[in-house]
């Protein structure tokens, strides 16, 4: 199981990026799939996730209505387009699998996001002036 994100940056307040997150070894429409974020002296945060089960994307409150997660099953690739970028989305973002190793939901892997065993390096995003 290999998993890639990139995409991260420097982007100024209200800006977009969208975030790429390339994976193998295994089929995703079996297993949930999110992306997480961890900034400077906080805990890791989920911030979105696909069920497999239904396809429903969960996010986090702080950025509903600003990122959109999105897949491509053809490439293998999961992305996060983030839009009206605040300073406060800063941090190293990363994506994320649990090949339901866990058995949970992608609301409870947002919040327990240890029990997770397979990440991506991560990527920083910076939003500043």
């Amino acid at each position: 199981v290999q998993l890639q994100a990139s995409g991260g940056g420097l982007v100024q307040p209200g800006g977009s990026l969208r975030l790429s997150c390339d994976y193998s070894g295994f089929t995703l429409k079996y297993y949930a799939i999110g992306w997480f974020r961890q900034a400077p002296g906080k805990e890791r945060e989920g911030v979105s996730c696909i069920s497999p089960s239904d396809g429903r994307i969960y996010y986090a409150e702080s950025v509903k209505g600003r990122f959109t997660m999105s897949r491509d099953n053809a490439k293998n690739t999961v992305y996060l387009q983030m839009n009206s970028l605040k300073p406060e989305d800063t941090a190293i973002y990363y994506c994320a699998t649990d090949l339901d190793e866990s058995g949970s939901s992608c609301p409870y892997l947002m919040q327990y996001s240890y029990v997770i065993n397979y990440w991506s390096k991560g990527t920083q995003v910076t939003v500043s002036s």
